[in-house]
């Protein structure tokens, strides 16, 4: 069974404090004001709606908890909420907690956290960690977690940091290539897309991949950075599939043969780690590319099911006990002219996976765990590129690389779409993963930021606000948060 990553109460960490923290007292006031102004509206989140604090939302499973949400889309998609500037370059999703926003940006030739309000998209902090990324595919990758009172970010330059999420002062950082000896899988022995991970906070602890020999996984104590356990491949074998090194996935937790374990896509495939000792468990490499391992995996039960682009395929794997271990069976293999998901996931939902597939290529797809048996598709729709998915009561979002959002049912006996609408705007590839949280569709296109108001409860016709990059924000430079690190930092 699939564990919650979080010991905290997120709703009641900063209950009450955080606007104090970053407005003066006549504009906590107006803030104080407008609030009950919205509540007076009937417009304040309902109890129905949910927080998103880390990478493909509450269990990382792209699945949101939100209801009361619009089952079909208008002509021009859900209402407009508000529009924000001033997030730089990234392809950085959202995490959204508590009425704030968590992402990561470059402005400029550096890279920053940011933190805004979810109410109007304002920007309350940001915070230099480091230096901006600028390649074919420019600015960050890296989606934050939000755990109580602190924020944990990976730069592209393998930093891992803990910032206070009141403030945006750094707490503690590590370097994963420098103190792991963290290195990234080489696209055909010559070159990677920088640090995508997005870290997992599970207990007391933070847990990342430097991908090393002897460091596959990291447990850090999340409140000092100090180091809990490494994972040594030791003298077991991962293959010959694929490339050393860390993937751009991130790390799941889950119950699996009665034993509690970290899952994660590798260079050379897919690992199953105790929680509490660290220790490698089994591994599985027949989904492993050496060119780039993307897609976090999705777990029911005891299976795991996998998925890589590049013309390699998919996969349900069964882990089960061996003697005194633990061993990774493949089930069944899908060739990749079935379903390849180059980026952009895969969700689980009433035991059929919902995926796009091909290579670059997002075609709706809905394939049985159990079997792996085709129910429909692929289907070719107005979208083009990867898809990036997202799931709330009964609907998939897909969210395209040219900017198409799509909405459809979850119905495993046809692919029956309930609306699209074009992101304004799009510049680069529109790859970030869409968010739905309280009651709102939340969608980064690179500098920008769009909420849409999903309630069936929503005005007619919302008035969109645009706050542009121009607007004051709480700045944190490394160079001054830096002084206050702990003895652990390097």
């Amino acid at each position: 069974m699939l564990q919650h990553p979080r010991s905290l109460d997120l709703r009641a960490a900063l209950n009450g404090t955080f606007l104090t923290t970053t407005f003066s007292a006549a504009a906590f006031s107006a803030a104080i004001g407008a609030v009950a102004c919205l509540v007076g509206a009937g417009l304040a989140p309902s109890a129905d709606a949910a927080d998103w604090p880390q990478w493909r939302g509450e269990q990382r499973d792209g699945r949101s908890a939100d209801t009361g949400l619009l089952k079909e889309w208008p002509k021009n998609g859900p209402p407009l909420a508000w529009h924000s500037k001033g997030l730089g370059n990234g392809y950085s999703s959202l995490a959204v907690v508590d009425g704030h926003i968590y992402t990561l940006g470059d402005v400029g030739e550096k890279q920053y956290v940011h933190a805004l309000s979810s109410e109007d998209g304002s920007h309350v902090w940001k915070t230099e960690i480091g230096p901006g990324w600028d390649d074919e595919f420019i600015g960050a990758r890296s989606t934050p977690t939000v755990d109580g009172d602190r924020v944990y970010a990976v730069s592209t330059e393998g930093l891992l940091l803990s910032l206070d999420r009141k403030t945006g002062e750094i707490q503690w950082k590590r370097d994963i290539p420098a103190d792991f000896g963290g290195k990234l899988m080489q696209a055909m022995g010559t070159y990677s897309w920088k640090w995508s991970e997005s870290p997992l906070v599970d207990g007391d602890r933070v847990i990342v991949t430097p991908g090393a020999d002897t460091a596959l996984l990291v447990a850090l104590n999340k409140n000092t950075g100090k180091e809990i356990w490494r994972t040594a491949k030791g003298d077991k074998s991962l293959g010959e599939k694929g490339a050393d090194g860390a993937g751009y996935s991130s790390v799941m937790v889950a119950d699996l043969a009665g034993k509690r374990q970290y899952v994660q896509l590798l260079g050379r495939g897919v690992i199953g780690v105790d929680t509490e000792s660290g220790k490698l468990l089994w591994h599985y490499g027949g989904v492993a590319n050496d060119v780039a391992n993307i897609s976090t995996p999705v777990i029911s039960g005891n299976q795991i099911f996998v998925s890589t682009g590049y013309n390699t395929g998919s996969a349900l794997i069964e882990i089960s006990a061996a003697g005194d271990g633990f061993k990774a069976e493949e089930k069944y293999f899908l060739q990749p002219q079935t379903m390849q998901n180059h980026h952009g996931g895969f969700i689980l939902h009433d035991g059929y996976v919902y995926s796009g597939t091909g290579h670059k290529k997002g075609f709706p797809l809905a394939v049985k765990m159990a079997s792996g048996s085709v129910a429909w598709g692929p289907i070719r729709n107005e979208g083009r590129g990867s898809a990036a998915v997202a799931f709330a009561e009964d609907r998939f979002y897909f969210r395209y690389e040219n900017g198409l959002m799509v909405l459809f049912e979850a119905n495993p006996k046809a692919y029956v779409e309930r609306g699209s609408f074009q992101i304004p705007d799009v510049r680069q590839f529109s790859w970030s993963a869409p968010v739905i949280a309280d009651g709102h569709l939340y969608l980064r296109e690179q500098d920008d930021l769009f909420a849409y108001d999903l309630r069936t409860s929503a005005p007619s016709k919302a008035k969109a606000k645009v706050k542009e990059k121009e607007a004051k924000v709480k700045e944190k430079p490394a160079a001054k948060a830096s002084s206050k690190k702990s003895d652990t930092n390097h």
